[in-house]
């Protein structure tokens, strides 16, 4: 089971966080350029191909599907590693 959390949203985007049971987190990014649905899912090194399965068959059901019932396809790019930092002009970098 996963927990997501929306971080953003646009007209045609949406940006998640996705935290499992153990508190592994991974992120996914929504484009909704009709008729298609793209993907970008970045998950840690840890998680096992099932939970990648899982997140994308999760992520179709609750936002792609629910966004356009008509759509042709969601094509989603994984993409596995590490959280490095969040970076911000305004805070000039992760580290002073």
């Amino acid at each position: 089971m996963f927990h997501y959390e929306r971080e953003s949203r646009t007209t045609h985007s949406e940006c998640y966080v996705v935290e499992n049971e153990s508190g592994s987190r991974a992120r996914v990014d929504l484009h909704y350029a009709s008729p298609l649905v793209y993907a970008t899912l970045c998950v840690p090194e840890s998680w096992a191909e099932e939970d990648v399965q899982d997140v994308i068959a999760d992520v179709d059901d609750r936002y792609a599907l629910t966004a356009d019932p008509l759509r042709d396809d969601l094509i989603v790019t994984v993409w596995r590693g590490q959280e490095v930092g969040v970076y911000s002009q305004e805070d000039g970098g992760a580290d002073d």
